[in-house]
C-alpha cells in the first residue's frame, strides 16, 4: 500500500516547472501572490505542513518552531544559506533542515565579477549619462576608472563560490589572495595560484579589491567593520554577493562618503531590502536587488534540489542536502 502523500507548503512563488512537478508529487500548497508571509501566517503554515519550503525572506527561529506542532518534519529550504533558520532548535524538535548547495556557484561568481567591473570601470555613471541624454561627446579624462588586470583581489571565504570567483578573476589578470579560518590544501592553492593570509587585517590593508564570499554566522557578523575599512587603500573597492551582515553598512557608508575607499558593489544588505538611503545616494556605489542567483537555470535547479530532498525524505531516507548543526 503506497504511503500517503506529504503535505508541502511553499512560502513564495517558484519557477513554473518546479511548481508543476511539486503538484505531481505532493499535496502542495503554493503561494498565489508571492507575498512574504507574516510571522503568524508562517506559524500557521508550519502547523499544517509535513514539509515547509521557505526561502531567505522567512525567518524561522526557536520561538516560531515552538508554534509548529508535531506534524512538521522537514524544512526544505529554497536556497543554500540557512542563517534565517535556527537549525539547532529545529533538530532538537525532531525537524530536519535541508538546503540547495552548489547550484548558484557559477551564477553568483558571475555577478561578483560584474560588480567588480561595474565599480572599477564606472559603468552605472556612464549608463546614467546616456539615459539622461546629457553626453556631450568623448573626452580624454571623462569617466576614467581603474584597470582590472594586475589588481590584487582579496577573497574573504574561498569556498565553492570564492573559488569560482578566483578562477574568473585569474582570467582577467588579477592576483588571487584569500583569508579563511583554515588554509586550503596546497594543491588547491596551486591550482588557483592563491596566496593565503592568516591575518585578515594584513590582507585587507594590501588589496585593491575585497570580495565577500563567506556565509553569515555569529563569527562573521560585521567582520568588515569600521576599523578594517580604515585599513583599506583609498583606491580599493569592496564587493559583496554573500550576506549583508558581514559588513557594517553604516561604517561602509561613512567610509565611502569620506573618500576613504574608492567604491563598493553590493548585491546584499545588512537589513534585507531596507538599504541605507545615504548609501543609495553615492555615485561610487553599485547596488543590486539580491540578483546573484537570479538566472532561470539556477532557480529551476534550486527547485529540483528541493524536490529531491523532499522525495528522498518521503521515501524514508536522509535528504541528500541535510544541514547538520555545527557544520555551517
Amino acid at each position: 500500500m503506497p504511503s500517503p502523500r506529504l503535505t508541502v507548503v511553499v512560502t513564495r512563488r517558484l519557477p513554473d516547472p518546479v511548481e508543476s512537478r511539486m503538484r505531481e508529487l505532493f499535496d502542495v500548497e503554493l503561494s498565489a501572490d508571492d507575498r512574504r508571509l507574516t510571522r503568524d501566517e508562517l506559524a500557521a503554515a508550519m502547523r499544517r505542513a509535513d514539509v515547509i519550503v521557505p526561502c531567505i525572506t522567512d525567518r524561522i527561529d526557536a520561538a516560531l518552531l515552538a508554534q509548529a506542532g508535531a506534524k512538521l518534519k522537514l524544512i526544505a529550504n529554497y536556497g543554500a544559506g540557512v542563517d534565517h533558520i535556527d537549525v539547532a532548535s529545529a533538530r532538537q524538535r525532531g525537524v530536519l533542515v535541508s538546503n540547495t548547495p552548489g547550484v548558484m556557484t557559477d551564477d553568483t561568481a558571475d555577478m561578483t565579477m560584474a560588480l567588480m567591473l561595474a565599480v572599477l570601470r564606472r559603468i552605472p555613471e556612464g549608463l546614467a549619462v546616456m539615459q539622461q541624454g546629457s553626453w556631450t561627446g568623448w573626452a580624454p579624462t571623462a569617466f576614467m576608472g581603474q584597470r582590472i588586470a594586475g589588481k590584487r583581489l582579496g577573497i574573504l571565504g574561498l569556498g565553492r563560490i570564492g573559488q569560482a570567483v578566483a578562477r574568473r578573476a585569474r582570467v582577467f589578470g588579477m592576483q588571487i589572495h584569500y583569508h579563511n579560518r583554515r588554509r586550503l590544501r596546497p594543491e588547491t592553492e596551486a591550482e588557483l595560484e592563491a596566496t593565503w593570509w592568516e591575518s585578515l587585517d594584513q590582507m585587507v590593508a594590501r588589496m585593491d579589491v575585497i570580495s565577500i564570499n563567506c556565509p553569515h554566522t555569529p563569527a562573521t557578523f560585521h567582520l568588515i567593520n569600521a576599523r578594517r575599512l580604515k585599513l583599506m587603500k583609498p583606491r580599493a573597492v569592496i564587493v559583496n554577493t554573500s550576506r549583508g551582515e558581514v559588513i557594517d553598512e553604516n561604517a561602509l557608508t561613512r567610509a565611502l562618503r569620506a573618500g576613504e575607499i574608492a567604491g563598493a558593489g553590493l548585491d546584499v544588505f545588512e537589513h534585507g531590502h531596507e538599504v541605507n538611503p545615504r548609501l543609495r545616494a553615492l555615485p561610487n556605489v553599485v547596488l543590486l536587488p539580491h540578483m546573484g542567483s537570479a538566472t532561470v537555470e539556477g532557480r529551476i535547479e534550486m527547485g529540483e534540489k528541493v524536490i529531491i530532498n523532499i522525495k528522498t525524505f518521503a521515501d524514508g531516507h536522509r535528504p541528500p542536502d541535510l544541514v547538520v548543526p555545527g557544520m555551517l
